[in-house]
């Protein structure tokens, strides 16, 4: 598998630095890391004459961030914007003299277990490094309408009197997710009643069942409705998963909401009492719940209404939890073991 990687700076022979790069490792097809994982990689640079190095160093973080703006009158405008930093680790290759080992910051050595040389002859030079990424869990990359969460692996060169250059790559991470949380695995239910104004022994009730308020991207969802359809008309229950961004900056709140999934269930007729039971497939490219930022939530709710001719919908909306796909400690390992990544602790 080809290793992922970005390059950086100008290419013309007048500059002693030609070029700066970092890549990384990938573990799977889709560059995603979790909880734990190390992330091994490179950071190279080319050099076409004698270079001295102030510092040179290569960092893995994760970032929040949020950006909107409200129109208030005509020539009024008001900018939110907030951000969070969800994890940073910065490793030195060469380090600069004023930083004197301070603590949060790791210095790295070669092969030979000696410090990196300030002075770098032309060619190409290599300086390999290993993060790992924090054990519990954090924001899962996303990107949303008006906020994201991103993490990546920058590189930074500064020399004497000239201008820094720095090369970045990002790559994705998706967080384990707890499941024995009790909570999650216990079953939900909610009751609606809707009575009808002009006949006052007409009424459509439901109670929704479903198994547990945690799924897997991909796990199937089953869900059962009890009808009691005490009027003269025909319902139809129908099915609505939706997400919820919510964006928070400056004491303010923005929202936004979309469907994610749809169903619809068979029509009950007029004076029956009726079990339906929906299985729904949790979307597998949706992104998981966020409920662990400062600046953003993604948050899930199913809905379940009665669609009723000429009458406001009774529904129900009970929350769900999205976790990744289920994976296998075993998977992990092969995995691991084919990018020749030996276990460590």
């Amino acid at each position: 598998m080809n290793p992922t990687t970005f390059f950086s700076g100008p290419k013309t022979m007048a500059c002693k630095v030609k070029k700066i790069s970092v890549a990384f490792d990938p573990l799977n097809e889709s560059s995603t890391f979790t909880n734990g994982d190390y992330i091994s990689g490179r950071v190279t640079l080319e050099v076409v004459k004698q270079t001295h190095i102030e510092s040179l160093f290569v960092k893995a973080k994760g970032k929040a961030s949020v950006l909107w703006s409200e129109n208030h009158g005509k020539y009024s405008t008001s900018v939110y914007y907030d951000k969070e930093t969800c994890f940073k680790s910065i490793q030195y290759f060469i380090e600069e003299n004023k930083r004197n080992g301070e603590d949060g910051y790791s210095l790295l050595t070669n092969e030979s277990g000696q410090c990196y040389s300030r002075t770098v002859e032309p060619g190409i030079h290599v300086y390999p490094f290993t993060f790992q990424i924090p054990r519990h869990d954090l924001p899962a990359s996303f990107k949303g309408c008006h906020g994201k969460v991103v993490y990546f692996l920058e590189a930074k060169l500064s020399r004497s009197m000239s201008m820094s250059k720095k090369a970045k790559v990002h790559f994705n991470y998706v967080p384990r997710g707890d499941m024995s949380i009790p909570y999650l695995m216990m079953p939900q239910h909610g009751y609606k009643e809707k009575k009808f104004k002009f006949l006052t022994s007409a009424s459509v009730a439901m109670d929704v069942y479903t198994e547990k308020m945690g799924f897997h991207l991909g796990e199937e969802m089953k869900v059962k409705i009890d009808i009691v359809n005490n009027s003269s008309r025909t319902v139809k229950p129908k099915f609505s998963l939706y997400q919820k961004q919510s964006f928070f900056a400056s004491k303010k709140r923005k929202v936004h909401t979309k469907v994610v999934l749809k169903e619809k269930g068979d029509r009950i007729d007029p004076s029956t009492k009726q079990s339906v039971t929906k299985v729904l497939k949790i979307p597998p490219d949706t992104c998981v719940s966020i409920l662990n930022c400062r600046v953003l939530k993604v948050e899930y709710k199913l809905k379940v209404y009665l669609d009723i001719k000429f009458a406001r919908d009774p529904q129900i909306k009970l929350p769900l939890v999205i976790f990744p796909a289920y994976v296998t400690q075993e998977d992990k390992d092969v995995a691991n073991t084919e990018m020749g990544i030996g276990s460590k602790s």
